[in-house]
C-alpha cells in the first residue's frame, strides 16, 4: 500500500496534557504537509488552530476525553463549543459505566444527541474496546449504528491497552451499513497501519505514522 494511501486515514494526534502550542503547531504543520485526514488536538487549542490552518486542514477534537462520564449536557455544550470554534470533526468518549450496566438505551441516546449537536459534521465514537468484553463491544456496534454516528472508534489510547487487530475486524463485522471504523491507541508501524486498513479500519488515530515518514523523508530527503 502506498505510503501516501495510508496518510490520508490518520488522524496526526496530540492529545497530551502538557501540549504547548508550539507544539500543536508542530502537529498542524505536518498534518498538512503530510496531508493526513485530519489533526486531532485539545478543544483548548480548536480556534486557535483552525484560524492557523485557515481551511487547509481538518481539525478533530475530543469531548468527554478521557474517561467519558461527564454527563449527556455537558458533552453536548462540549461538542457545540468546540463547533462554534471550528472544529470539524468530533470524537467522543461513551460512557463506559453504563455499558457496564446494560444502560445501552441510555449510551445510544447520548450518542445521538452529541450527533445532533455536531450538526452535520462527523462523529466518532470511543467505546474504549480493552475495557469490553466482546458482546459488549457487538452491542456498541449496533447502539453506535443506531444513533446515527459516522465512525465507531477502538480507543482513547489513555486506557489499558490501544487498538487490536481482532477488535477492529469485530467492529468492522458488526457495524451497519455506512458506519466506518477508526483504529486509535498503539499504532506504532507502517505495517500495523497497512493491517489495520486491510482489516476494515477507515481512519487512524496516531501520530506515530508522521513521525515514522518524517524521519524517513529527512533521511532520504524526500517530501
Amino acid at each position: 500500500m502506498e505510503i501516501k494511501e495510508i496518510l490520508k486515514t490518520v488522524d496526526h494526534t496530540l492529545l497530551l496534557p502538557a501540549s504547548t502550542w508550539s507544539e500543536i503547531k508542530e502537529i498542524l504543520d505536518d498534518a498538512m504537509k503530510y496531508e493526513t485526514a485530519s489533526a486531532c488536538i485539545p478543544a483548548s487549542f480548536v480556534k486557535r488552530a483552525s484560524e492557523y490552518v485557515n481551511g487547509k486542514l481538518a481539525i478533530c477534537t475530543v469531548i468527554g476525553f478521557p474517561n467519558g462520564y461527564s454527563t449527556t449536557a455537558t458533552k453536548v455544550f462540549e461538542t457545540k463549543d468546540a463547533i462554534q470554534n471550528g472544529a470539524s470533526e468530533i470524537d467522543m468518549v461513551i460512557n463506559i459505566g453504563d455499558v457496564k450496566d446494560g444502560r445501552f438505551d441510555a449510551v445510544e441516546d447520548e450518542i445521538r444527541q452529541i450527533h445532533e449537536a455536531c450538526g452535520g459534521h462527523i462523529l466518532k465514537v470511543i467505546i474504549e474496546t480493552a475495557l469490553l468484553t466482546e458482546d459488549e463491544i457487538i452491542k456498541m456496534c449496533e447502539a453506535v449504528t443506531k444513533a446515527g454516528a459516522e465512525f465507531i472508534k477502538t480507543s482513547t489510547g489513555f486506557s489499558t491497552a490501544g487498538a487490536t487487530f481482532e477488535h477492529v475486524a469485530l467492529m468492522k463485522k458488526h457495524v451497519g451499513e455506512g458506519v466506518l471504523v477508526k483504529a486509535a491507541g498503539g499504532i506504532s508501524s507502517i505495517e500495523d497501519a497497512e493491517k489495520f486498513i486491510e482489516l476494515g479500519a477507515s481512519r487512524l488515530g496516531t501520530s506515530r505514522i508522521v513521525k515514522i515518514v518524517k524521519n524517513q523523508s529527512v533521511e532520504e530527503g524526500t517530501y
